[in-house]
């Protein structure tokens, strides 16, 4: 019986679990889970990483608990952000988080030295604020005296790897996502960031997911009493994690994986670097198997989890359930917003610019907590509905169905109306793909599986899909229609 611990570090929260892999099938055991909380000090937005780590360790001792003996350890996290390292391995400050207001106010600056087609056509990644390349852009523009002290930039889940066992190294899945990365090459775009005076020193080796690092160091393995366990880079991009246990039936199945944000794209082979796809604003992500993701970031229940939070400041504590209980006595297709528009892309009254970007776009404003969840569901669902049409023209790829996993596999709603707006089913789950994903790939290291498809496979037998036929595909259609209409509308930027 392999036994494995993966750290999992979402925008919202984190989580330590126990996978357990008998040769046939594969089981979870979450041990410890903890909230993921930015800080702000005075101008600046930050992740909380000692926290995290603390977080991350008291749950890998959770692991020894309910194990007894864990063979390897690897974390996944969200993307784009990370940490400086001083010449003694110190961390200097605070990752900066990505919707810190500094990261888009230096996307002019950044563009202006290289223009937004030949970033592209070198990284092949979307054009988005929150980009690594753009906060790099903004330290070396102000001189920021953390990049000059700096030896050697690790990101999140890096990090991490790094406290546990040493080893300086960036992991391919989510180097890919910094847009400063040369996918074609499989290496950093140094000339890229030498033209924005970023020091690329600081850049460390790029290995593949899988490759198995150090053990744990001695007062790491004391500490948590996981003995001489492996740490491994597994696809250390949550979402390369989560698509790597999607259980393709058809290989032009599109995926959906959902939680903060919803990341909606294809697996391709190679990536798919054109006119077409940089006018889409398509990204190619690496992934596992020598694969890639090619998709599109849409603002998913990030929303929600807004939402929720400026209705607990007004003294109503809803749950996810009370909402969507809510949402479903909501009038049909009232009110749609664009989840991706500007006005919703930093914290804040969430409530209020729904209804604000609602009656700037001539539609009825959603006042109850119930329509305003309606509104986001819905249009969550055409917006994913959307970006699979735009996938489909650049690539020639018509899916004819959708896996969506991750936490939004839960949400009965966003997946049924997903299945309307898109007009193919939706196979929802498995919901924790990401933990199956890092523990397929724990597997793959240590050679208890010999491929990704080996895994998926385990992935079929072990978790079965609940699924969402298209229904009301005649609403569903006009409301396509009044969505592009209503997104086609200027931008409004609401600061509530």
């Amino acid at each position: 019986m392999a036994t494995f611990a993966a750290i999992d570090l979402g925008a919202q929260s984190g989580r330590v679990a126990v996978g357990r892999f008998d040769g046939e099938r594969l089981s979870i055991s979450e041990v410890h889970r903890f909230p993921n909380v930015p800080v702000r000090t005075r101008n600046t937005l930050n992740w909380d990483i000692l926290r995290l780590y603390q977080d991350a360790t008291d749950g890998l001792r959770a692991a020894a608990r309910e194990a007894g003996r864990v063979d390897s350890v690897a974390a996944d996290s969200w993307a784009v952000d990370f940490g400086l390292l001083d010449q003694n391995g110190r961390l200097l400050q605070n990752p900066v988080h990505y919707r810190d207001d500094r990261r888009a106010r230096a996307v002019g600056g950044v563009l202006a030295e290289v223009p937004a087609r030949d970033l592209y056509e070198r990284t092949g990644i979307q054009l988005i604020p929150i980009n690594t390349v753009f906060e790099l852009g903004a330290m070396a523009a102000e001189r920021d005296p953390a990049l000059e002290a700096a030896e050697t930039l690790l990101l999140i889940p890096d990090l991490m790897h790094y406290w546990l066992c040493g080893a300086r190294t960036s992991e391919l899945t989510n180097a890919t996502t910094t847009q400063c990365f040369d996918p074609r090459t499989g290496t950093w775009a140094v000339d890229v960031l030498e033209r924005l005076d970023v020091p690329t020193r600081l850049l460390p080796d790029v290995l593949q997911p899988g490759t198995k690092l150090e053990r744990l160091s001695d007062r790491v393995a004391d500490d948590t009493r996981l003995g001489g366990a492996v740490v491994v880079a597994v696809a250390t991009h949550d979402t390369a994690s989560a698509v790597a246990a999607v259980p393709f039936r058809r290989p032009s199945s599109a995926f959906i994986s959902a939680g903060t944000w919803s990341l909606v794209g294809l697996e391709v082979q190679q990536p798919v670097i054109s006119d077409a796809s940089f006018a889409a604003n398509l990204t190619n992500e690496g992934g596992v198997g020598s694969t890639f993701r090619l998709l599109r970031n849409v603002t998913g229940l990030w929303l929600l989890h807004e939402c929720r939070r400026a209705w607990a400041l007004e003294g109503d504590d809803y749950s996810f359930d009370q909402l969507v209980a809510l949402a479903k006595e909501a009038p049909a297709l009232r009110s749609l917003i664009e989840p991706n528009d500007p006005a919703f892309s930093e914290q804040g009254d969430m409530p209020a610019r729904v209804r604000a970007f609602c009656a700037h776009t001539g539609q009825p404003e959603p006042l109850e907590p119930g329509a305003v969840v309606r509104c986001i569901l819905e249009s969550l669902a055409l917006k994913h509905a959307q970006t699979i049409e735009v996938l489909a023209s650049v690539t020639g790829t018509v899916p004819e169905e959708i896996h969506l996993v991750g936490g939004g596999s839960r949400n009965e709603l966003l997946c049924r109306w997903t299945a309307g707006a898109a007009g193919v089913p939706v196979l929802a789950g498995p919901e924790e793909a990401t933990l199956l994903g890092n523990f397929l790939v724990q597997a793959m290291s240590l050679g208890e599986l010999a491929s990704i498809d080996d895994g998926r496979e385990i992935v079929r037998t072990s978790f079965a899909p609940t699924i969402y036929e298209p229904q009301d595909t005649a609403a569903w259609r006009e409301a396509r229609e009044r969505f592009v209409r209503a997104v086609a509308l200027p931008t409004l930027e609401v600061r509530a």
